[in-house]
C-alpha cells in the first residue's frame, strides 16, 4: 500500500496504540505518538496528532492529557476495568471444560480489552498449566451447534463418551448415540450442561458438553420442554440450575432442613432467594426450598454430617439415613 494510502489508516491505527499501549500510568507524548505510527509507516508531524486526538475524543475515546508522572496522553476509561478484565480471566482459567489451547486464546482475546502494560501485571497472576483441563477440542464448536439447534427449536444427534477403566487398569471409553430436543446449556459446578430430552423418556436429560463428540443438528423438530417439565412458556435455565444439585434430573419437591447457623451463608449460596429461614433455637434455623430429591441431593447434604438434618420429605430423609448407613457398612468393613 502507499504511503498516501496508509495515511487512510492513520486515525485507526492511532486508535490501537491509545488501548494498546497507554493507560494511566503509561502515558505517550505526542513526539512518541508518531514515533509508534511510523512502525506503521505512516508518517505524522506533532501538531497533526493534536487534531487527530479532538477527532478521537469526539467519538467518543477518553483521552486524557496529564503531566505527571510525565506529559503525555493515556487512555482513561474502558469498555471494561481491570477488575472486570480479571474476573473474566479468572472465570476462563477457572473453567475445567475449557481446553488448554483454547484457554490460551480466550485470554490474549480478553487481554485485547486493555493496554499491555495492565494485561501483563494480570496474567502474572493467572495460572492455566497447572489445572485438570478438558481435552475435547470439539466443545467450542459443538457450542455453536447446541445454541443454533435450541434457537431453531430442532432435535440434535451426538455421541456422548465416558471413561471406563479396564481389566489391565488402563482408562479407555465408552461411546453411546444420543438424539435429543435441546433447551439450555448450563454452566454448574465447574462443568457445561445441556439439558434436553431423549424422545424416549417424559423427563430431562443432562449431558457433560465437554463429554459430547460429533454433533449434527436434525432437520427434526424439538419437542416442547413443556411436555417434560413444568416450564411454559420459557425453559428458566437459572431456577432449574438452582433446583438441581450436581445437575442430577429429578421433579422438584418442597424440601425442609434443619441447619447449623454456621451454614447460613452456604445454604442460601445455593438455594438463593427461593428459600424460605426461619430461626429454630440460637444455634439451628430452618430452610424450607424447592429442590430435585436426587443423589446429587443427597451427596450435598451428607458432606456437612451432622450439621444438616433432613426434615421433609420423607423420602428424602431415607436416602441420607440409607447413604449414612452405606458409609458407615464401608468403614466397619
Amino acid at each position: 500500500m502507499a504511503g498516501n494510502e496508509k495515511q487512510k489508516l492513520k486515525l485507526l491505527v492511532l486508535m490501537d496504540i491509545f488501548r494498546q499501549k497507554t493507560d494511566e500510568e503509561h502515558m505517550m507524548s505526542a513526539s512518541e505518538l508518531c514515533e509508534e505510527l511510523e512502525k506503521y509507516d505512516i508518517s505524522a508531524e506533532r501538531k497533526s496528532i493534536y487534531k487527530d486526538i479532538e477527532v478521537l475524543k469526539e467519538y467518543g475515546l477518553d483521552i486524557i492529557y496529564t503531566r505527571n508522572p510525565k506529559n503525555g496522553y493515556f487512555l482513561g476509561l474502558r469498555e471494561f476495568e481491570d477488575a472486570e478484565i480479571r474476573l473474566l480471566c479468572d472465570a476462563v482459567q477457572a473453567a475445567a471444560f475449557i481446553p488448554v489451547r483454547k484457554t490460551h486464546a480466550l485470554l490474549s482475546k480478553i487481554g485485547s480489552l486493555t493496554s499491555e502494560h495492565q494485561f501483563a501485571a494480570i496474567k502474572k497472576q493467572v495460572y492455566i498449566d497447572n489445572r485438570a483441563k478438558c481435552t475435547n477440542e470439539e466443545i467450542f464448536y459443538n457450542i455453536d451447534l447446541l445454541g443454533k439447534a435450541i434457537a431453531q427449536n430442532l432435535q440434535v444427534s451426538f455421541v456422548y463418551r465416558r471413561q471406563i477403566v479396564s481389566d489391565t487398569g488402563d482408562i479407555r471409553f465408552s461411546d453411546k448415540s444420543f438424539t435429543l430436543s435441546p433447551y439450555a446449556m448450563i454452566w454448574s459446578d465447574d462443568h457445561y450442561y445441556l439439558v434436553g430430552n431423549n424422545a424416549k423418556y417424559d423427563n430431562l436429560m443432562h449431558a457433560r458438553i465437554d463429554r459430547i463428540r460429533k454433533v449434527e443438528i436434525t432437520d427434526i423438530p424439538a419437542r416442547h420442554f413443556s411436555e417434560v417439565c413444568d416450564y411454559k412458556i420459557a425453559f428458566d435455565s437459572a431456577d432449574y440450575a438452582a433446583k438441581h444439585f450436581n445437575m442430577f434430573s429429578g421433579t422438584p419437591e418442597t424440601v425442609t432442613l434443619l441447619c447449623s447457623n454456621s451454614l447460613l451463608e452456604i445454604v442460601t449460596d445455593h438455594f438463593g432467594d427461593g428459600a424460605s429461614l426461619m430461626k429454630y433455637d440460637e444455634n439451628r434455623f430452618t430452610a424450607r426450598a424447592e429442590a430435585a430429591v436426587t443423589t446429587g441431593l443427597v451427596s450435598w447434604i451428607a458432606q456437612f454430617g451432622n450439621q444438616i438434618k433432613v426434615l421433609s420429605p420423607a423420602s428424602l430423609q431415607e436416602m441420607v439415613a440409607e447413604r449414612a448407613r452405606q458409609i458407615l457398612e464401608v468403614y466397619s468393613d
